[in-house]
């Protein structure tokens, strides 16, 4: 199996063991992974430029189509994005055309069917479960995991179409499969607050704080994470939690191919994860 990697653009600078990690687990699996020169996704001009946000999402799902491969999002945000685009260009003909004009300065052309899938799609569509239990070699058994969907991967569900918006699991059969245990926990479907952080921080923090005291109140050790900004919400209001002197939440959240590279027994240095972390998970 091959893809068209899109790691998007806050990765590499924010949370480049995202995609270290990412490409450590799918090189166990065989999956290769190509990489054309994508632009952004266009998600942070979608208000601002209707049509700038659209043809920016068309020239990447372009770029994969010409490559002939399925596109694979590791940002959650990206991926969302990308699912709408195509859906109103596959919707509207007008539209279609006047971005395939455009695409053709660049001898590019919109594909008729575009794939494109998250991390986690590829995990749990490409790679059957039996297939990922064989290889784990470091079951974390005694590890208890918060799985956080984030908004994009569930809603709106006739776009992304990743799992039941009401009631998923696949997050968490995800999760087992490594040997930890998900918690059940209230809001686990809730927004990790990040769109908020620069218009009402205050705001923004509360929603997060609330979420990991909702974790570990439940019993979790960990937050396990899929989406970009919501590793960056967690462990920025963490940060700001631990440098107070009232609260001090201790709830270190991890990216899902963390977790099952350190199950499948890669090293977890080379998988970004932190000393403190790394003894959590081998107690």
């Amino acid at each position: 199996m091959k893809y068209a990697f899109f790691p998007g653009c806050k990765v590499p600078y924010h949370v480049p063991y995202y995609d270290t990690s990412a490409r450590l687990v799918l090189k166990e699996f065989g999956i290769e992974l190509e990489t054309p020169e994508f632009n952004c996704c266009g998600y942070p001009v979608r208000f601002l430029d209707f049509r700038a946000f659209l043809f920016s999402s068309a020239r990447n799902l372009a770029l994969a189509g010409r490559s002939g491969l399925p596109l694979l999002c590791l940002c959650k945000c990206c991926y969302g994005t990308l699912r709408y685009a195509d859906q109103l260009l596959r919707n509207n003909e007008s539209l279609l055309s006047e971005t395939n004009h455009r695409l053709a300065e660049e001898g590019l052309h919109y594909p008729k069917r575009p794939v494109i899938k998250h991390l986690l799609n590829a995990l749990f569509e490409a790679i059957d479960p039996e297939t990922i239990e064989k290889k784990i070699s470091r079951p974390l058994k005694k590890v208890k995991v918060a799985a956080h969907y984030g908004c994009h991967i569930l809603r709106p569900h006739d776009m992304v179409d990743f799992d039941d918006p009401v009631n998923p699991g696949k997050f968490e059969k995800l999760v087992a499969y490594t040997g930890a245990e998900s918690v059940d926990w209230v809001l686990r479907k809730q927004c990790c607050g990040d769109p908020l952080w620069e218009k009402n921080k205050e705001l923004s923090m509360e929603l997060a704080n609330k979420k990991i005291a909702d974790a570990r109140q439940a019993g979790a050790e960990l937050m396990c994470v899929g989406c970009t900004h919501c590793q960056m919400q967690f462990e920025r209001v963490q940060a700001e939690e631990k440098a107070g002197t009232e609260k001090n939440f201790q709830l270190p959240p991890l990216l899902y191919p963390q977790l099952l590279g350190f199950s499948l027994g890669l090293d977890g240095k080379d998988l970004g994860i932190s000393l403190g972390i790394m003894e959590r998970l081998s107690d």
